[in-house]
């Protein structure tokens, strides 16, 4: 049974500061809070800065967790108020039918896979001398190639992005209208990650946050997609899409 969380984290300690700079180090965290094997089952984790100073972490996991060390370590563990709130993620799963509208947020990392990049780096052009015939997974920078990474792939997630109301009439270039979608906030995150061999690795992705709505076409996908998450980079807080119900039209 899925649950989904959302804790506050408390931007003034230090643990908090750690695991606000550090997907890896929020990627253990999180773990932290779920009983049975480490990595056993998929978990899904977002942190919504729009307020610095109250920052939320959201995380969906397929058991109950517990988050006390995250309100003892990086949270106000002796204030009043809900320090952490732990939903079943039943009833909005079956809410789910073709045709409903949501409002969503989703922080993704949009990325391109090609055989020859533009720019290589001096990894990529060792590799590309070397005869490699391997694919390189690139991330998109602009946010003109990450909202089209994002509209050409909503068909395969199971929804549509329906014309932003505010702008009805209005077309586009190529006589399409804008879409009720809009990109939050975008960042690029560069950190250090562990091998098998125990090597140090580096990793950088461009994090991008999009909000707006949704008009659901395939209920079944679009469950794969909540529980599985969209795109690559789940570990370090990508994947995780949200809903809220928007009332229905008469």
């Amino acid at each position: 049974m899925p649950y989904l969380s959302r804790i506050r984290i408390n931007p003034l300690r230090a643990m908090s500061r750690k695991l606000l700079d550090s997907p890896r180090a929020m990627h253990g965290a999180v773990q932290a809070g779920i009983p049975g094997e480490p990595d056993q089952s998929r978990t899904l984790w977002r942190l919504d800065p729009d307020n610095p100073y109250r920052p939320q972490l959201f995380v969906l996991t397929a058991d109950r967790p517990d988050w006390s060390h995250l309100v003892e370590q990086a949270g106000w563990p002796d204030a009043n108020g809900e320090h952490y709130v732990v939903r079943d993620y039943a009833p909005l799963l079956r809410q789910l039918a073709p045709g409903r509208s949501f409002a969503f947020r989703l922080t993704a990392n949009p990325v391109q896979n090609t055989n020859r990049p533009d720019k290589p780096t001096t990894r990529q052009q060792a590799r590309i001398d070397a005869g490699d015939r391997r694919g390189f997974r690139l991330g998109h920078r602009t946010a003109e190639a990450q909202l089209k990474w994002f509209l050409t792939r909503a068909s395969r997630w199971g929804f549509e992005i329906p014309a932003a109301p505010q702008l009805d009439g209005i077309h586009d270039t190529a006589g399409e209208p804008p879409r009720d979608i809009r990109i939050v906030a975008r960042r690029r995150r560069s950190f250090g990650k562990g091998t098998a061999t125990g090597k140090e690795s580096h990793v950088v992705m461009n994090s991008v946050t999009f909000e707006g709505s949704l008009r659901i076409t395939d209920p079944d996908i679009l469950t794969e997609r909540l529980l599985g998450g969209i795109g690559p980079s789940k570990a370090y807080g990508c994947g995780l899409l949200t809903l809220a119900p928007l009332p229905e039209k008469e």
